[in-house]
């Protein structure tokens, strides 16, 4: 079982996921994303936030709905979190992994 240095620890998949993402605090994804060399800015807050409240709606994500967003379009998504956006944004927000995330 895999574990960050975030007190108190979280657990993570294999993948570095948070097994429950009702643990997700502003330290840990601060944690994660300095793993990504990402500082975060109020921009990103405003990405992960939103990110959540789909996970808790139960909503299906994508790059494409979050250019949709109306808070980034898809180049700034990138630029925000270069390498996989919806990837890294997904696990410096707590999130599970998305099913178009390959």
């Amino acid at each position: 079982m895999n574990t960050l240095t975030s007190a108190p620890t979280l657990q993570v998949n294999e993948e570095g996921y948070l097994k429950n993402y009702q643990d997700w605090n502003r330290d840990w994804a601060t944690e994660i994303a300095h793993q990504y060399n990402i500082s975060l800015t109020p921009k990103h807050w405003d990405v992960l936030n939103w990110l959540r409240a789909k996970q808790a709606e139960g909503t299906a994500l994508s790059v494409r709905k979050v250019g949709n967003s109306g808070i980034v379009d898809i180049k700034e998504f990138y630029a925000l979190f270069p390498g996989g956006p919806l990837k890294i944004s997904s696990r410096i927000a707590g999130i599970p992994k998305p099913a178009s995330c390959i």
